[in-house]
């Protein structure tokens, strides 16, 4: 897992700017803390920081074919970020079409593929990845993208070319690139919505998931490699079942190979236990010991546990049970609020993620988690996604979501988003930006893309609609948290239930087997219960873990009353003072939800410091 990074500019000699490039290679030095390369040429510039985990020695990047051109470059160039699981077949088939291979690493299998099948070769990867390639022949940059959007990878479009980059601030590191945030940025940030190739800042896009972006003289092309597909769904349960199972021992085994240590997030839901199991099974099988395991608590919330609404047990009882049943070697991470709110870590939290995005207290907590599991680990599984495509979230199961025209987490929340998205927001840019009509048109969008098979009732529409959002709207957001917090302390962090295979496959499982067994994530439960105690295959689902301590929300607060108090604060002129003093003037009797702090006082806190961060210009606003 590394940072990449990169310009290419058809009118410019990028050989000048070699000192642009290597400071724009070094804004992301915590995503690969073990090597840095740059590259350059007259039109092009790559750049790569490294995350060593497989080929230790030989996987250096940029990385670029022996094969010369007339003129004496590599045909092609890599910078290349991310895994493929199944490199090793693809490195045999690649062989025997007449490939040779210096190193073991996946880059150059990534690089010979390309060779071989041009921009073909991302329909034959599994994994996680983002790349840029440039090809001398066609004098063109093709930057690629994974399915599910695993990895990130950012592009700014110029006069003459475009800039690259894993992350924000990679790319607004060069003098061509400028922070500026619009109405539309601003809807973006507040919506817990987010549109596939947009970010807040304007001219900064996402490559989406399953595209390819081609820059060449001719100007900036996309197109897409891979969706979701709707398609009849022909096994019976009893298939089904096993072919989940199938597909889950072969997705660990994969994901299990690494020249570096290796380890599992254990929460002791049914999610991180099922993998955990698996990861344990194939070890003891193979003769190899015990797989590491981390938790995570809060100081004292085991014993003080006070049930919430997506909540109703601690993980830390299950997670013991779990490191009891399969064996394994175990760690539990201890957490406590001077941790959660020290201005170091909250710091790090916000340079990690560069845009105004982020959940409650789960950033620091997953920060700090990582911090410690980098001390010993440099590879971690873990269960993102199983909720999105078995349908585990409580409100896939709640009529009012269900039925609910509009993303099924909007539905949840205890007053229309678009009023708690802007409550501390002057009222004069709270109707220029009409965040509702935006939502609406938004849900619209996203249900237009939803094909559906004939004949399916109405409760099918509406579950196939409820899945394909989660997966192409909900899941970018918990990938890009797991991505920031993991690579901020240059930890790889792998996603098992995002296999291509695994969620082509489920998704087009209809509902009421999804649901068989009258509880959620049914198909999940019922390929793994034989790997796990029953208390945790029959547990209910509990989101990631808050911290139920006042002192977090004391401090945010604290936070907030700074912003307000200096007029050069960036995000005081967006502000309804009135509204954030009256806020602040209500004590704190109770500690908020995660739905509360992530609707009310840090989405503005997480702003003033995104504007702070990068000195973004505010344009289009009401005066």
């Amino acid at each position: 897992m590394c940072g990449i990074v990169g310009w290419v500019d058809f009118e410019r000699d990028l050989t000048a700017e070699t000192g642009a490039v290597r400071r724009m290679t070094d804004t992301m030095a915590y995503r690969g803390p073990d090597d840095e390369g740059v590259w350059v040429r007259r039109q092009i510039a790559l750049g790569h920081r490294r995350l060593a985990v497989i080929d230790i020695a030989g996987g250096r990047q940029p990385m670029w074919t022996p094969e010369r051109s007339p003129d004496g470059d590599p045909l092609a160039v890599l910078t290349y970020s991310g895994e493929v699981y199944n490199f090793a077949e693809l490195r045999e088939e690649l062989k025997t079409l007449g490939h040779r291979f210096e190193t073991r690493s996946d880059t150059e299998v990534v690089l010979r593929a390309y060779l071989q099948w041009g921009t073909g070769c991302a329909a034959r990867f599994n994994g996680m990845f983002a790349f840029a390639l440039w090809d001398t022949r066609s004098e063109e940059l093709v930057l690629v993208r994974d399915r599910l959007g695993v990895k990130p990878l950012y592009y700014y479009p110029t006069a003459h070319g475009a800039l690259f980059g894993s992350e924000a601030k990679a790319v607004l590191a060069n003098p061509l690139a400028t922070a500026e945030m619009d109405l539309d940025g601003l809807r973006d940030t507040l919506a817990t919505a987010r549109v596939p190739g947009r970010t807040p800042l304007r001219n900064l896009f996402e490559v989406k998931p399953g595209h390819i972006v081609r820059v060449s003289r001719g100007g900036i092309r996309e197109h897409r490699y891979w969706a979701l597909e709707t398609r009849p769904h022909t096994d019976g349960v009893e298939d089904t079942v096993a072919n989940v199972r199938a597909l889950l021992e072969d997705i660990v085994a994969r994901q299990m190979v690494a020249d570096v240590p290796l380890c599992t997030l254990l929460s002791g839901g049914l999610d991180s236990s099922a993998l955990t199991a698996l990861a344990q099974r194939g070890l003891t099988a193979a003769g190899a010991g015990r797989v590491r395991t981390y938790s995570v608590d809060f100081a004292g919330q085991t014993d003080n546990f006070r049930p919430e609404e997506f909540r109703e047990a601690p993980d830390s009882p299950f997670a013991a049970e779990l490191v009891a049943h399969a064996g394994t070697d175990h760690r539990e991470i201890l957490l406590d609020t001077t941790k959660l709110v020290d201005p170091g870590v909250r710091d790090a939290v916000r340079r990690a993620w560069d845009l105004p995005y982020g959940i409650g207290d789960h950033d620091p907590s997953l920060y700090l988690l990582f911090q410690a599991v980098r001390e010993a680990s440099t590879v971690a599984l873990s269960g993102e996604a199983a909720d999105e495509v078995f349908g585990g979230y409580l409100w896939f199961h709640e009529p009012k979501a269900v039925e609910a025209s509009t993303f099924p987490w909007h539905a949840m929340s205890p007053a229309p988003v678009e009023l708690v998205a802007t409550a501390f927001l002057d009222r004069d840019l709270t109707a220029a930006l009409d965040l509702g009509t935006y939502i609406a048109d938004t849900y619209a969008d996203a249900v237009h893309q939803v094909e559906h098979l004939p004949g399916e009732d109405l409760l099918e529409r509406r579950m196939r609609t409820s899945s394909h959002l989660h997966i192409t709207r909900w899941l970018q957001m918990m990938l890009d948290r797991k991505d920031r917090m993991s690579m901020a302390s240059g930890l790889e962090v792998r996603v098992p239930f995002c296999d291509h295979r695994l969620v082509d496959y489920v998704y087009n499982a209809p509902w009421s087997m999804k649901t068989f067994d009258g509880k959620e994530k049914s198909l999940l439960r019922a390929a793994t219960a034989d790997l796990l105690p029953r208390s945790i295959a029959e547990r209910r689902k509990a989101p990631y873990p808050s911290t139920q301590d006042i002192g977090y929300d004391t401090a945010i607060n604290s936070e907030l009353g700074k912003i307000v108090a200096e007029p050069g604060s960036p995000a005081f002129g967006l502000l309804d003072l009135d509204a954030v003093d009256a806020h602040l003037a209500k004590p704190i009797t109770r500690a908020y939800s995660m739905i509360e702090r992530s609707a009310f006082t840090e989405p503005v806190v997480r702003l003033n410091a995104a504007l702070a961060l990068h000195d973004v210009r505010l344009v289009g606003m009401p005066a």
